[in-house]
């Protein structure tokens, strides 16, 4: 695997940046489409598009940096600053870029006194390609969201050129959940694992295209806010209940743990996994609600500009 999309002498551009955007961009054409057949403002949703992805990205830094302070504690000032902002190096947060882009969205529907799901349902499926992307990405660069160590059939032997394997994880001690160092060997002067693990990321993808594709059915309904809730559940239960209870994350409360060339490989609870139960209740919550309310009603036209005398403001 090689992170590197294109280099022009030492400007590179990342696979993880390329895929991304282009998820973003599919979401982007989808949600606008869908924005203009249901008679909304589109040229105001274009301007919340382009603000709930600026301040996404920092929410999504801002969250993985809070979450993942190890990883910087150590960097003498003022080559930390470099570090936290250095998006190139890979290393976001999808909750921390969910939270930045809802801010993003609230402030526009109050600003305009529009109805917020109306809008935060176009954004489901661009969230999904964007989890797509992301999690290709990550298979690009190797190093992000790696899987624990099993003797489960499933278990990946990632080639020895993937930089997962080159780093920190093969150090004593660098997980503090079980030292890894043993099942690392030297080759070609680098301290490679030899050990099968779980495709996370793979795993990820398939959380992506299955939100994709079940958006395509939640946006069917008439109910406002029914898409927007229906994904925060599935994401939820998807990610804590699969992906994130296979993936190489510390463990808070240390409940569970199986990891090893003869173990299955499983770990409860990350941080991730205590987030998600919170969500997964108000989610289901929120839905009971929203379908107990009535149906939004046909549109009749689509409303391109903003309202008279109005401008969009930046947040």
């Amino acid at each position: 695997m090689d992170p590197v999309f294109l280099q022009i002498g030492t400007f590179t551009i990342a696979w993880y940046g390329v895929l991304i955007t282009l998820g973003i961009v599919a979401g982007v054409w989808l949600g606008t489409r869908m924005a203009r057949q249901r008679g909304l403002n589109v040229n105001l949703f274009s301007d919340m598009i382009l603000w709930m992805i600026i301040w996404g990205l920092v929410g999504a830094r801002l969250v993985f940096v809070l979450t993942s302070w190890g990883q910087f504690s150590g960097t003498p000032f003022p080559r930390i600053l470099f570090d936290v902002i250095n998006l190139r190096a890979g290393g976001i947060s999808i909750h921390g870029g969910l939270i930045g882009g809802i801010l993003v969205l609230i402030y526009y529907t109050r600003r305009y006194k529009l109805n917020f799901y109306q809008y935060a349902d176009l954004c489901v499926p661009g969230v999904a390609f964007g989890v797509i992307g992301g999690r290709l990405g990550n298979i690009m660069n190797g190093t992000d969201t790696v899987g624990r160590v099993t003797g489960w059939a499933v278990g990946y032997r990632w080639p020895d050129s993937a930089r997962a394997f080159h780093d920190g994880m093969c150090q004593p001690n660098a997980n503090p959940n079980m030292d890894l160092s043993q099942y690392c060997q030297q080759i070609g002067g680098q301290l490679v694992m030899t050990a099968p693990v779980h495709f996370t990321q793979l795993y990820g993808v398939i959380i992506g295209i299955i939100l994709s594709v079940a958006s395509y059915f939640w946006l069917r309904s008439r109910k406002a806010g029914w898409a927007f809730w229906q994904f925060w559940l599935w994401y939820s239960i998807l990610r804590a209940g699969w992906e994130e209870t296979f993936r190489l994350n510390p463990l808070l409360p240390n409940t569970y743990l199986s990891q090893g060339p003869d173990k299955a490989g499983i770990g409860l609870f990350t941080e991730t996994q205590l987030i998600s139960i919170p969500l997964i209740i108000v989610s289901i919550i929120m839905l009971i609600r929203i379908r107990q309310q009535p149906d939004n009603p046909v549109p009749v036209k689509a409303k391109g500009n903003l309202p008279a005398g109005e401008q969009a403001q930046t947040p």
